[in-house]
């Protein structure tokens, strides 16, 4: 069952995911190693997995926008509905996002199980190779800040802006969850290996994603919602932790070493 049909599946599309394999091997310096059809497979899942995170994520805006308008309705400001239709709302996009990441689970253990033998020297990478101290202090910095800056808010004596308020810490809290619980995924599904090369590309895989889940899109979206409603110093620190948190971005990015240079210094220790 897994020898014949995945040659004579779509053939173009495989064809198309062994290219764009190649071009990620060269990408990340490992152009001496030949595209496998199990990277391949693995990237493309991957690349679809991740395009549905960005769906959810921009799924969570929009609900959240959308409790916020209940803000300028002209009835009574303080209506729980929205709120609990935004919570119901973000619990779903959790179940959604467990459901993406069981997927890929399941996609990789079929990988894993059409592999003739195993790396020689299997790692299991922790979250200091992964993620890093500073990526792990950027994402915790940045969310925090922006929960901070949302509770803030909540002192200010307007009803709208209280209301306005709860609405991004809700939203908030339901980014940081999701992607908590994308790191969670990244750091405990099995490494699927043949070889050492594909063990780099493995490690490499994850760093990569792991880097991708601390820029804070959302972090910079939803504070916008209380823009032109909030108080003047407001407005002045949200515009301040954005201005920030986008200079640490892209100095964090720009200074710490590339995912293959990590992926190397992790192998080259076992």
């Amino acid at each position: 069952m897994t020898r014949e049909p995945l040659p004579d599946t779509d053939p173009p599309t495989r064809t198309t995911d062994l290219r764009m394999a190649g071009e990620w091997l060269t990408h990340h310096d490992l152009a001496d190693t030949h595209p496998t059809p199990l990277l391949a497979s693995r990237l493309a899942v991957r690349r679809r997995a991740r395009l549905a995170t960005y769906v959810i994520l921009a799924a969570l805006i929009i609900v959240s926008a959308l409790a916020a308008t209940s803000a300028f309705s002209g009835l009574q400001p303080h209506r729980p509905l929205p709120l609990l239709a935004l919570t119901a709302s973000v619990a779903g996009l959790l179940l959604a996002q467990s459901l993406l990441n069981r997927w890929v689970r399941r996609v990789d253990q079929r990988a894993g199980a059409t592999l003739s033998r195993r790396a020689a020297h299997p790692i299991q990478p922790g979250g200091r190779t992964v993620l890093g101290r500073p990526y792990a202090v950027f994402a915790v910095a940045t969310s925090a800040g922006a929960m901070v800056l949302a509770a803030s808010a909540l002192a200010v004596p307007d009803p709208t802006v209280r209301q306005l308020a709860v609405v991004v810490l809700i939203g908030l809290l339901g980014a940081t969850a999701i992607t908590a619980m994308q790191l969670r995924h990244l750091l405990r599904f099995p490494v699927v290996a043949e070889d050492k090369e594909s063990l780099t590309a493995d490690v490499i895989m994850r760093v990569e994603d792991a880097r991708e889940l601390t820029t804070p899109n959302v972090q910079w979206s939803l504070p916008v919602v209380l823009f032109g409603t909030a108080p003047g110093w407001w407005n002045a620190a949200a515009v301040a932790y954005i201005v920030l948190s986008l200079a640490a971005c892209v100095a964090l990015h720009a200074r710490t070493p590339s995912c293959a240079t990590v992926a190397q210094r992790a192998m080259s220790v076992r």
